[in-house]
This record gives structure tokens, C-alpha cells and sequence, in this order.
């Protein structure tokens, strides 16, 4: 086994815990290109939503994999690990270290584990399942999982059409299910890291959740789906299915309130870092910090100190 070799500093938590304000901080401070790993940041036009760094931040300071594909196309782990790879070596071909950030770790574990080889699924079945998301719903897709491949379906949350789907697509074209390719996997991570933790008092970040929903819709989040509806966008389409976005549909269907919707999407987006929190129970991190305790000081010294052997 050969010695990893590429440094990768990497800020992950659930959502809201201020990771991106954290990582701009470091950015100005340290010679760090950011790399987003948000599969919701990927897409284009999904800005105020997916909580974007502005225009003008990302002028001033560039950020990797945001605005990828546009909502009606698929972007999965295979892609991110792959664009990724190509974006951590042209940071390190500019001099810099890459700051890998954002809340979806099943992507973040992909780069550093591996992805399991799964052949290219064609258009056709893709189509059907997502006809299967308009018949059943997420928890009728759980169920027909749990029947294929009950391996899989344990760590899925019923919820995640994204990833029920794709396992559902590679048993209909492989006829196994994708626990079996998980199974086979067999990877070497070329990259050296230091794992930063950012979490917070459930109850304090609840709250802050519920804030910053209402704070996009000041900022102009109905206008914002609004705009993706009258320009053909689907419900149904990968981008569109995104937390946020998909409980104010009915709003707009005039069949719920704007305040019903609300709080739908409050609650959905408080379920989502609970589902976080779960996740990171299970990983090892260099470094935990309570978002509301944080010392930048010892985070930049501690950083510094990982940086220091390639300089």
C-alpha cells in the first residue's frame, strides 16, 4: 500500500452550522482553494435555496463544483468524485491546498474511499423511476427496495429519493443489487487529510434552521421557483426534488398555504441534519468544534500545522 501523498483539508457538519462562513475565513487567510460537496449546489439556477455564496463572493474567491448541470440533469457520487479529482489537481497546480466543504457526505466519503464500479444505467430505466416517483412516493420506492435488496434499503433513509432511486435503477438494469457492488469495492486513497467536524446544540441549530427558511423566502425563494417552473423544469426532475424547493410546489398548485408549506419545509430541512447528525456518528474527524465556540485561532493553527510538512 502506498503512502498517501495529497494533503486535503476537509469541513464537513450538517447544515447550517456555518461551514462556508468558516471556510471563506480560512481562504483569506491561508492558501486554500475551496471545493464544494453539496449535491444541491451542483445545480444551476437552485441559488437562494441551497444557501450559494453570492455572486460576488464567488468572484473574489472562486469556488470549485458549484453550477455544474442545470436541474434536469443527473449528478450523482460517480461525478462528484470525478470532477472533484480534477479540480483538487489544478488547486495544487496553482500552488494551493483544497479545502473540500459542504454537508453531503456520502460524496466526501466517495473521494477518500472509492465509489463502486456500477455500468452507466440507460436513459429508459432512469425515465421509469422516475415515473415510479410520481406513482409511489419515497416511502412506496423504500418498500420496493427493501424487497430487492433489504441490505441497501438499511442504509437509505426512506426519504432520499435521489438514492432510492439509484438503487433501484442498478437492480432493474444489473438485475443485483447495488449492496453487491458495495461489496466488491476495492479502492487506495491517494490523499492525506485532516477532517474538521463543525456541529451544534440540536435545539440551537433547529432554530437556526427554522430562521434561515423563512430569511430565503425573504430573500426571494418563491421567485426563485417560480422562474424553474415557467421554465419547464419538473417537479420530478434531480435538481427539483431538492428540500426547499419541493414543499412549495403545492403553494403554487394553490392546494396548501404559503405557512403549511413552510413549515413543511422547516421540518424536512430539520429531518435532513438529523439524518447528518447520524451520518458522522460513524466517521473518525481530526477535529470537532461546536459552530457556536468556535476559535479561529486554533483552527487556523491547527491547519497551519497539518499544511506545514508540503510547504
Amino acid at each position: 500500500m502506498t503512502t498517501p501523498t495529497i494533503p486535503l483539508i476537509i469541513i464537513q457538519g450538517p447544515t447550517a452550522t456555518g461551514k462556508s462562513d468558516l471556510a471563506l475565513r480560512l481562504v483569506e487567510e491561508l492558501p486554500l482553494e475551496i471545493i464544494s460537496a453539496d449535491s444541491r449546489q451542483v445545480y444551476r439556477l437552485l441559488d437562494i435555496g441551497t444557501s450559494k455564496p453570492s455572486r460576488s463572493i464567488r468572484e473574489s474567491i472562486p469556488h470549485h463544483l458549484i453550477d455544474m448541470v442545470y436541474p434536469d440533469q443527473e449528478y450523482n457520487a460517480g461525478d462528484f468524485c470525478h470532477d472533484a479529482a480534477s479540480a483538487i489537481e489544478q488547486v495544487i497546480k496553482n500552488g494551493n491546498i483544497p479545502l473540500v466543504v459542504g454537508g453531503t457526505g456520502f460524496y466526501i466519503r466517495s473521494l477518500l474511499e472509492g465509489l463502486a464500479w456500477i455500468p452507466d444505467i440507460p436513459a429508459a430505466i432512469k425515465e421509469e423511476l422516475r415515473r415510479e416517483i410520481n406513482r409511489l412516493g419515497s416511502k412506496g420506492l423504500y418498500r420496493k427496495l427493501r424487497s430487492v435488496d433489504p441490505a441497501a434499503a438499511s442504509r437509505i433513509n426512506q426519504n432520499d429519493l435521489q438514492k432510492l432511486s439509484r438503487a433501484l435503477e442498478v437492480y432493474l438494469y444489473t438485475g443485483k443489487p447495488i449492496s453487491h457492488f458495495w461489496e466488491i469495492q476495492q479502492y487506495e486513497s491517494k490523499y492525506r487529510t485532516f477532517n474538521i467536524m463543525i456541529t451544534e446544540n440540536r435545539d440551537v441549530l433547529y432554530k437556526r434552521i427554522n430562521s434561515r427558511i423563512l430569511k430565503m423566502l425573504q430573500d426571494g425563494l418563491l421567485t426563485e421557483i417560480d422562474s424553474l417552473l415557467a421554465a419547464g423544469y419538473k417537479e420530478t426532475d434531480p435538481g427539483m426534488i431538492t428540500v426547499g424547493y419541493r414543499e412549495f410546489y403545492p403553494y403554487f398548485k394553490q392546494v396548501k398555504t404559503l405557512e403549511d408549506c413552510t413549515a413543511e419545509a422547516q421540518k424536512n430541512t430539520r429531518n435532513y441534519a438529523k439524518r447528518q447528525f447520524t451520518w458522522y456518528k460513524k466517521i473518525y474527524f481530526d477535529l470537532t468544534l461546536v459552530a457556536s465556540g468556535i476559535s479561529f485561532s486554533h483552527i487556523k493553527k491547527k491547519i497551519s500545522a497539518f499544511m506545514a510538512p508540503e510547504q
